[in-house]
């Protein structure tokens, strides 16, 4: 586990130095691993050397594909079937910005997965693509969602639902945190024993180029 005592930029290298020893030790290109996990060659090389801490979706999909428990990393809360809100812990995947308070439980047959997002001033998450489907509901604040080159600006009781095989990414454009509900079928957690991605090779260029955009 990484120790919190360390600052951000320590937490965000010691991440960064985890993965590329599994990778290494797997015998992966930053360029499979990135087309297996639906990210970009140049964010994975940013996370690797501590330049960048992954959102919690995607160092769900890193960890799938090197095969590593997300425990490694972060202790996320349990949940019961009904949080409160003055008893959720706030927690945040080590060197990143975003925090986040898990509101989801897990049983057999559950398929949903929910977290309530706090993003940052500025903050952006990076491109993204993966199996499943997802929804955010704007608590407060406003935040720009692009969905494969198209731009939304949502505000507070705004939302968006849609099929998270498309490239996606968030910022705050504003001037204070936006906090946001993200429902999904993609299991950020790490409790379901289903893939997040479907992965036909480990091999070959990735399909989505640093910019965050699919190549032809």
């Amino acid at each position: 586990m990484l120790k919190k005592s360390f600052t951000d930029s320590d937490q965000a290298l010691e991440l960064g130095l985890s993965i590329r020893a599994r990778r290494k030790e797997l015998g992966l290109t930053m360029l499979a691993v990135a087309d297996a996990a639906g990210l970009s060659v140049g964010f994975i090389s940013q996370v690797e050397r501590g330049l960048s801490a992954p959102s919690l979706a995607s160092l769900a999909g890193i960890t799938e594909i090197l095969q590593m428990p997300r425990g490694s990393f972060l202790s996320q809360p349990d949940a019961g079937d009904m949080t409160r809100s003055s008893r959720r812990e706030v927690y945040s995947v080590p060197g990143a910005a975003a925090s986040y308070e898990r509101v989801s439980s897990t049983f057999s047959g559950s398929k949903l997965h929910s977290v309530i997002v706090h993003e940052p001033p500025g903050h952006r998450s990076e491109p993204i693509s993966h199996k499943g489907e997802e929804m955010f509901f704007i608590l407060e604040g406003e935040i720009t969602v692009e969905i494969e080159g198209d731009k939304e600006i949502l505000r507070q009781g705004d939302t968006i639902h849609f099929d998270s095989t498309r490239i996606h990414s968030t910022w705050n454009h504003g001037l204070s945190t936006a906090s946001l509900l993200w429902c999904g079928t993609m299991d950020v957690f790490g409790d379901a024993p289903s893939p997040i991605h479907k992965i036909s090779s480990l091999s070959g260029e990735s399909n989505i180029n640093p910019k965050g955009e699919k190549n032809k």
